[in-house]
């Protein structure tokens, strides 16, 4: 397993007023060593929210594989330091090896809770940027990750995945429910209850499909949080592993006949569906599409085994990309374009997570020795990866780097949790718009 490829570069004054940069390329990185003390509660804030907002920001920074976020106990600063750069004894959080310092406080007005984050760095002692937000009073998370978002902005000049959302299906004895939640699999919501439902996947509009078995059929449905499910497919024996293109306006999944399995492209609506395989006593599962739309990897056991494959959209032009291993399933493209993660099966029969580069074929481990790891889902910036393991008893979701450092767990309560798939819709529209002021 490799190093994160990343590489702390500083960009000219002229274009980013001296403002350090973390571009995720490149070979001489090391996580950015960053003190987080704990938020200043001010006037109208409790501590309670503090303490959950705190909880969400820090695992958003650990998280994030860009930051090496030190540890509290280390600190000798003032616990009672000011928010401003001439309050701070900079030299004190030199002597643990802070090379950025990020405050927040927390204040109360009303309905609302406002945080106000400022960074520093450590060597100049100089403000680097000062960020404030809002959210709902009752959603210190929302804030959370929404002044994380703004920092990683500042850092790498992209979007984070703090404010996206997943979908999962739970496993309760007999019961295989889908929820919607958080990026961190916070704030869950059912969208079932009872029954059999899975593999679900979030649209670009925030909507999940997903195969249920509600009327003894496997067919596909779609459903908004908080609404009716909607039959989507119901043609065929077994309608599975729904994708959306990344605009929205297609469907690509699976609709097994006999004794083959094809995949089908259709409207967003269902409308229009046509095959886009012909392989007779074939199975073709599991697509997945490329960020430009134009190209689908999918799974097939045309050569005799399941390997990873890609075509055109219309079907043609298929080549197959995975040639190692007898047993490669569950593909999903990366939004970076670059890279396909899938599940195989190796020679002990454990399933662990690999990924496949698209144009080279260069296939790279991401996970062993640690249980079995399945079902790989890119966030929507393709740097992290997320997954379902058995490492520690039962089935939870844990999150990786792209190149798989940097494994840590959701903070979910204890169950089992499946088929995880990242969405791109933003956590609510407050925290996807919140400005900086």
């Amino acid at each position: 397993m490799k190093a994160l490829l990343l590489s702390l570069l500083l960009v000219p004054a002229l274009v980013l007023a001296q403002a350090p940069v973390i571009e995720i390329s490149g070979a001489n990185f090391r996580p950015l060593p960053l003190a987080a003390p704990a938020p200043v509660v001010q006037e109208g804030a409790d501590k309670k929210s503090a303490q959950t907002f705190d909880s969400a920001f820090t695992y958003d920074l650990t998280a994030s594989g860009i930051f090496q976020v030190l540890d509290r106990a280390g600190f000798t600063a003032d616990a009672k330091e000011g928010m401003t750069a001439g309050s701070i004894n900079f030299s004190r959080w030199a002597d643990v090896g802070a090379e950025s310092l990020v405050k927040v406080s927390l204040a109360q007005d009303g309905g609302a809770l406002r945080g106000e984050l400022r960074l520093f760095s450590v060597a100049t002692g100089k403000e680097e940027l000062k960020v404030a937000k809002d959210a709902p009073a009752g959603e210190p998370r929302q804030l959370a990750h929404a002044l994380a978002d703004a920092l990683y902005r500042h850092f790498t000049r992209e979007a984070s995945p703090f404010l996206s959302r997943i979908t999962y299906v739970r496993k309760a004895g007999a019961n295989r429910d889908v929820y919607v939640a958080d990026w961190d699999g916070m704030n869950a919501q059912a969208l079932t209850k009872g029954g059999t439902h899975i593999l679900p996947t979030l649209s670009p509009s925030g909507q999940v499909a997903y195969t249920s078995y509600r009327k003894n059929r496997p067919d596909i449905y779609v459903q908004s949080p908080g609404g009716e499910a909607k039959p989507l497919v119901t043609e065929g024996q077994m309608a599975t592993g729904i994708a959306y293109s990344p605009d929205g306006k297609r469907i690509a999944y699976a609709l097994a006949e006999g004794e083959s399995a094809q995949i089908y492209v259709a409207s967003a609506d269902g409308s229009g569906a046509k095959a886009v395989t012909d392989t007779p006593y074939g199975l073709n599962t599991s697509p997945t599409w490329s960020p430009d739309g134009k190209r689908i990897a999918f799974v097939s056991n045309r050569g005799g085994s399941p390997q990873v494959y890609v075509m055109n959209a219309d079907g043609s032009g298929v080549k197959r990309l995975t040639f190692q291993g007898n047993y490669n399933q569950t593909p999903d493209w990366s939004p970076r374009g670059d890279l396909i993660a899938f599940t195989a099966r190796d020679e002990r029969n454990a399933f662990d997570l690999f990924t496949v580069n698209v144009d080279t074929g260069k296939v790279t481990r991401l996970t062993q020795d640690q249980g079995n790891n399945e079902e790989p889902t890119f966030s929507p910036n393709g740097r992290l990866i997320m997954f379902s393991t058995n490492r520690n008893g039962g089935a939870h979701l844990w999150v990786m780097t792209s190149d798989g450092n940097n494994q840590v767990p959701l903070p979910m309560e204890k169950g089992n949790w499946l088929t995880p798939d990242w969405g791109t819709a933003p956590a609510s529209k407050e925290s996807a718009t919140a400005g900086v002021r």
